[in-house]
């Protein structure tokens, strides 16, 4: 009888002391996250990503230059325009495809250019790994995001 109680009561034990990590595949990319820049290497911004109608969009929340706060995307086109940077959604239409999110884009504020983008989760959730891309994603750029707690 010992045997059979403690045979049921181990996953539930090992699940309670987080010995048996939940997969990857729960983790979600909602929340905010500080934006890294890729050419400086130094935190930037911090975006919101939040689910609409099962796709992923991304907001620019705030800015960690207080110079670029009360900037406005003068290079966007479109209902962008002349838009602040801050409140500015700047990832659009992103759905998830196995444990990657794909289908979207992303706008990069310095330029006013959408890319495709595609999107990972890594280190169980505290890092996202975008690439933004035209035509095929071999080429195009890469940033981390750390997700804020």
């Amino acid at each position: 009888m010992f045997a059979r109680v403690s045979c049921l009561a181990l996953p539930a034990c090992l699940l309670a002391f987080g010995l048996v990590p939940l997969g990857a595949a729960d983790l979600s990319p909602a929340g905010l996250w500080k934006t890294i820049d890729d050419k400086t290497g130094r935190p930037r911004g911090v975006v919101r990503i939040y689910e609409q109608n099962g796709q992923l969009f991304g907001k620019i929340e705030s800015s960690l230059l207080p110079h670029e706060a009360k900037e406005f995307c003068d290079r966007c086109s479109g209902e962008r325009k002349n838009k602040p940077f801050i409140g500015m959604v700047i990832l659009t239409g992103m759905k998830k495809n196995g444990t990657e999110y794909n289908g979207g884009e992303i706008l990069d504020p310095d330029t006013g250019w959408v890319y495709r983008c595609k999107m990972r989760l890594a280190e169980n959730g505290k890092k996202l790994i975008l690439k933004g891309y035209v035509g095929i994603s071999l080429l195009g750029r890469s940033q981390i995001w750390l997700r804020e707690l």
